[in-house]
């Protein structure tokens, strides 16, 4: 399991530096691999098991941040953004909305797509080819607008 020994790695390292934001996010996503491999009974893990996980944890995380910004809590949603890039350092890069769009666009010629009664199928396969690399809204709302 490459991820687990490279944030086992990384947790040490932030030991050593005292980085204390680094120790928090590295412990929160060793915390959530762990308790996601126990409820699985004790199998390994995919690496899209994984990239599931550090997706979850991002968007908890962008959620904070959100929230917070919306209550003018800047001194809560600095520590947030800290360690959303922390976690993000694990994750592939975000993919762009056009590229996203484009995507989309072949998903639905795939597919033949032509109504917002497809949108279901449409979703379905664009969130699993874009898992980890794109939003859930983000690729909702260019569906949408493509079916429209």
């Amino acid at each position: 399991m490459a991820l687990e020994t490279q944030i086992m790695a990384d947790l040490k390292d932030a030991m050593k530096a005292k980085d204390r934001v680094a120790l928090e996010s590295l412990r929160a996503i060793k915390t959530a691999l762990l308790n996601e491999k126990t409820a699985a009974g004790a199998t390994e893990m995919t690496e899209a098991d994984e990239m599931k996980i550090l997706t979850k944890l991002r968007k908890q995380r962008v959620d904070s941040i959100t929230i917070f910004r919306e209550q003018g809590r800047e001194d809560l949603a600095g520590p947030e953004e800290a360690q959303l890039a922390i976690i993000e350092r694990y994750l592939p890069a975000m993919l762009s909305e056009e590229e996203i769009e484009a995507k989309v666009k072949e998903i639905i010629a795939e597919l033949g797509a032509s109504s917002m009664a497809d949108m279901g199928k449409v979703m379905g396969k664009a969130s699993g080819a874009m898992a980890g690399t794109a939003d859930g809204k983000v690729i909702s709302g260019i569906v949408r607008k493509l079916l429209a």
